[in-house]
């Protein structure tokens, strides 16, 4: 017999959260030790698998590109897994007179996955889950279905062979929406970490559960004329060219004074920069952006190199970024917005005053509570941008897509950016396990000691106190 597509995916996503339910009452029994145990377990085992997991991501999306996806992976496995190591998330974490702090896991989690990094996100997400004794259920983007489907075998597999229960990480293997819909209202499911479009994550806000979203990452990059120019372009084309501009936390716009145009671009040039002239940046422009204004699939995660001959026009071979100038931001201004491939907008002011505003200006259009790049040396200038640039990372000297994402800063490294208030998110952490857990506060009267007196004594020192209080 036949079954409904919708029918099957919804029956799946059942299926799945209540076995993570079970899973989970058995991992909340587990002592820290233990859950480090099988973090460190999985973390290995994804390891060994990165860079076949990077191929399969690239050959299914089309997005990105093999080395850096590898890059992704052992970090989303290696990286996060030494950030967490001594981190303590469960049973009592602080201890001081008349107040304890005890960790409790939330339940099950249902995982958004998308398209753009299926497999080191999977990673990610489960470490940070299991680290804080939590089971997590994952919902892969359609386009993405088979690589994320194995990488979260892979971790399902050594987290049970290092003692996780079983259903303690799941995976839904039918690629249709009502699936994650159903998931995302299962009862058994207690909080959703929605990594992926907006629709998506507005999804898991209207949800009824609570949820931790991310916006757009739209990040501007400030080259002021205190930075070593060099440097700072060589950030920015690591950055952005960095599996093809599909993190992010990636550059998507410079802004410049007027006095440093020149310097800037020469320097650019010379490092693969290509900067379009107004036919070509029209041509691309078409290309970057649908009609309805949503971005086109197609080009996301290539090179400068094939954008530009979809777009109709050749580049220099070895061409890593592609330039467009840009004075305005909003909805009919296409550079102005997030463009998760190799591709800048590149804004020209007359002054540092200027530049604040337009930079406000672009993350208020898209991107605002995301990221925010400055190249400089200056700290007065430093400060005053981070005191007003509505962002929660700011981030100084550094590659924006590996600085945001906490592989080049002290940020925490994490694959789900939360973008705070302004940016509409609930959160405005780099996520970690801390994020995934409840607080149980054991608190004391502050009037009664805490000591080990006798209970009679204790009962007639608290019947003293409330009569005090009664006034009698």
């Amino acid at each position: 017999m036949d079954f409904d597509n919708d029918l099957r995916a919804r029956q799946e996503a059942r299926v799945l959260a209540a076995q993570a339910e079970q899973a989970q009452r058995t991992l909340g029994t587990f002592s820290q030790e233990k859950l480090d145990a099988i973090v460190d377990a999985v973390a290995e085992r994804f390891s060994r698998e990165a860079q076949i997991l990077a191929e399969q991501a690239v050959r299914e999306t089309g997005f990105g590109n093999v080395a850096d996806k590898t890059v992704k992976n052992r970090f989303a496995s290696h990286d996060v897994a030494a950030a967490i190591r001594d981190m303590k998330t469960v049973g009592i974490l602080r201890q001081q007179p008349g107040l304890w702090e005890v960790g409790v896991p939330v339940g099950v989690i249902a995982a958004i996955v998308p398209s753009t990094n299926p497999t080191s996100t999977v990673c990610y997400k489960a470490l940070i889950a299991l680290k804080s004794g939590n089971a997590i259920v994952f919902s892969p983007h359609p386009k993405a279905i088979s690589c994320t489907l194995e990488a979260a075998r892979i971790v399902a597999r050594a987290a049970v062979e290092a003692g996780a229960p079983e259903g303690a990480v799941g995976c839904l293997t039918i690629p249709a929406l009502a699936g994650c819909q159903e998931l995302m209202a299962a009862p058994q499911v207690k909080l959703i970490l929605a990594t992926g479009g907006p629709g998506m994550v507005r999804a898991a806000y209207s949800s009824g559960k609570p949820a931790i979203g991310v916006g757009a990452g739209n990040g501007p990059a400030y080259i002021h004329h205190s930075a070593d120019v060099r440097n700072a372009i060589s950030c920015i084309a690591r950055s952005k060219s960095f599996d093809y501009g599909t993190v992010c936390a990636s550059e998507q716009s410079i802004i410049v004074e007027r006095s440093m145009e020149d310097a800037v671009r020469r320097e650019a040039m010379q490092q693969g920069f290509y900067f379009m002239d107004a036919r070509e940046a029209g041509l691309l422009a078409k290309l970057l952006f649908k009609p309805t204004g949503g971005l086109t699939p197609e080009i996301v995660g290539k090179c400068a190199c094939t954008l530009a001959k979809k777009a109709g026009f050749s580049v220099p071979q070895g061409t890593k970024i592609l330039v467009a100038r840009e004075q305005e931001a909003g909805p009919t201004r296409p550079y102005s917005m997030e463009k998760l491939c190799p591709v800048l907008a590149f804004f020209v002011m007359e002054s540092e005053e200027a530049v604040l505003k337009k930079a406000i200006e672009v993350l208020s259009h898209e991107g605002s509570g995301h990221t925010f790049a400055i190249h400089a040396t200056n700290e007065e200038v430093i400060r005053r941008f981070a005191l007003k640039v509505p962002v929660s990372r700011f981030l100084v000297n550094t590659p924006a897509a590996l600085g945001g994402i906490g592989a080049t800063t002290a940020l925490f490294p994490a694959l789900t950016l939360g973008c705070g208030a302004v940016g509409g998110s609930s959160s405005s952490n780099n996520i970690s396990p801390l994020d995934l857990i409840n607080i149980r506060r054991v608190a004391w009267d502050k009037e009664v000691p805490h000591t080990n007196a006798d209970n009679e004594d204790l009962v007639e020192l608290l019947t003293q106190r409330i009569m005090e209080r009664l006034g009698k």
